[in-house]
């Protein structure tokens, strides 16, 4: 996986930090669903996730504007997603969402041969 390229600020980010509980019965398969939906929502930009061995985990979803993060909080796919996660999969978890107004980053460049 690469790391999301976003356009230039400002835009949105939606902070998604969890704590698997032990009981994750279909969920690889309903995030990759959701994260195939979420690639096609309006004002989507690019997704940075991880997830570690103590099952914390973080997504970050950017979005166009708070318009987009209220379209895709209201799909009603992941609204059921989001139900099936606070009555199985997650033991916690907490949403932030945040503007961002400046970026910067690096990434190495391969070079020919």
């Amino acid at each position: 996986m690469d790391l999301a390229a976003t356009p230039e600020p400002p835009y949105h980010a939606v902070i998604f930090t969890s704590l698997l509980g032990p009981d994750d019965d279909g969920y690889a398969s309903a995030a990759a669903e959701m994260l195939a939906r979420v690639q096609a929502a309006p004002g989507f930009l690019g997704v940075d996730g991880a997830r570690g061995p103590d099952r914390v985990g973080i997504t970050v979803a950017y979005f166009r504007d708070e318009a987009a993060i209220r379209g895709w909080r209201d799909d009603p796919h992941h609204a059921a997603t989001r139900a099936r996660g606070r009555a199985q999969w997650y033991d916690a978890f907490e949403v932030r969402v945040a503007r961002v107004d400046r970026a910067y980053g690096f990434r190495r460049t391969q070079e020919a041969g």
